[in-house]
């Protein structure tokens, strides 16, 4: 071969070489570590749990503008890892709130192809950034439908009882059903073999052989809710895992506990059921205000506690994770702003303070090729804003962070924070 036919050959299959370089890997686990193409990966990323509806109903073009928008703004921040919501069911009040609107699943068996298509396109979008994808496939909680709902449709769980604002001591009884319901938990397999070999209107591929997926979620924070429930949770969620492994054994399996606090308050069980094989890696979520580590607005006066409170459960959990050679992501953690405003405007000091010390274990885990692999921080508002004089979302209202259940902007981290995008910036970039 003469060398100007090699310079032509050389010409010709370059475009074809650097493309598969730039071909998205799937994540792995390998020596208890996430590695991609074979190398550590550790992340900072955020909770967009909204981010596959924004590409839905009539403003359909308005919302895929505002996700690319917002996709350009994460990753250039260095955020590149999302957890979304897959799943959701029913239609109506549920615990006495309104639910997250469209559902994938609004009647029982019936599934919403518009639904599947706005989370189509927000992979699609994200995998030509390079961006990956949690997505939990159900609920424990009402916001979305979720356990409460299949019990409904199986006859566990009057219309009544579902609409009604349920106690907690109601709420854990109700819910803790599921794990004893059947045809509940097989309404839920219909589900999920829907979602995973759906095939994405964009990139022509079936969601089990998308790259842009990281894992599957089994639910977001599914708790046993009552002792008595305990061995038909740990059933369940060894069960779910090994089903969704023989659906799809491209992708990484979690449970979406919050850790000890979702597990009974026991060690033990959480690390049992992140025991079977099939279940990847550990999660944990943190809540000072749920968790009663802060009194009424005063965070401030707590929150030296509060933050030896998160460092010592994150490192609680990670030398389970250790034990177990698996990693460990802190997945959900938030804070109200100071004096517990919701408006933008309001200062962020005393949050940014907390997600210093959670990034600061995460860095040194990072430094040390320890579990703590990755953490998202609840949650990414974008470019949405509170409506003034409203205090819960609304049907058609802008998405942001916080659920229809809670205050708008209660925890929700706006593209506006400029001080918090640059403390994310310093840990995610530095050495």
């Amino acid at each position: 071969m003469t060398q100007r036919c090699l310079y032509i050959l050389l010409a010709a299959i370059m475009p074809f070489i650097a493309a598969a370089q730039q071909r998205q890997q799937y994540v792995a686990v390998k020596n208890g570590q996430f590695v991609v193409n074979n190398k550590p990966w550790y992340f900072i990323g955020t909770n967009y749990w909204y981010g596959g509806l924004l590409a839905q109903g009539k403003d359909a073009e308005k919302g895929k503008a505002r996700l690319r928008k917002e996709l350009d703004f994460l990753k250039a921040q260095g955020v590149t890892n999302l957890r979304v919501l897959a799943g959701s069911e029913g239609h109506g009040l549920v615990n006495g709130v309104e639910r997250v609107k469209p559902v994938l699943q609004p009647e029982h068996g019936v599934y919403n192809k518009e639904w599947m298509e706005g989370l189509d396109y927000l992979l699609y979008e994200m995998g030509k950034r390079q961006m990956y994808a949690v997505l939990f496939l159900s609920n424990n909680w009402e916001w979305s439908g979720g356990f409460l709902q299949y019990l409904n449709w199986n006859g566990q769980l009057t219309d009544s009882a579902m609409k009604s604002k349920m106690n907690w001591g109601d709420l854990r009884d109700n819910t803790s059903r599921f794990y004893h319901c059947t045809p509940c938990q097989e309404d839920y397999r219909k589900q999920v073999e829907y979602i995973i070999t759906h095939v994405n209107r964009y990139t022509k591929r079936s969601y089990r052989n998308e790259p842009a997926i990281m894992a599957w979620e089994l639910a977001n924070e599914p708790r046993p809710m009552r002792p008595a429930a305990v061995d038909a949770y740990k059933q369940w969620t060894a069960a779910t895992a090994a089903y969704i492994k023989t659906l799809d054994g491209n992708h990484l399996i979690t449970l979406g506990t919050e850790g000890i606090m979702g597990t009974e308050e026991s060690a033990d069980l959480f690390r049992e059921v992140h025991t079977p094989a099939q279940v990847d890696y550990l999660t944990l979520h943190i809540w000072p205000k749920n968790w009663s580590w802060f009194k009424d607005t005063a965070i401030a006066a707590s929150l030296p506690v509060v933050k030896e409170k998160a460092v010592s459960y994150i490192q609680t959990h990670a030398a389970i994770a250790q034990q177990l050679k698996k990693p460990l992501v802190v997945e959900e953690f938030g804070l109200p702003r100071n004096g517990h405003a919701f408006e933008p405007s309001a200062a962020v000091t005393l949050r940014n303070e907390l997600f210093a010390s959670i990034f600061g274990v995460w860095k040194q885990s990072r430094t040390q090729g320890g579990p703590v692999a990755g953490c998202n921080f609840w949650a990414f508002g974008g470019t949405a804003r509170p409506i003034e004089g409203q205090t819960f979302w609304k049907e058609g209202n802008d998405f942001m962070g916080d659920p229809p259940q809670e205050e708008q902007g209660l925890n929700t981290v706006f593209d506006s924070d400029v001080s918090t995008w640059k403390l994310i910036r310093s840990f995610i970039h530095s050495k």
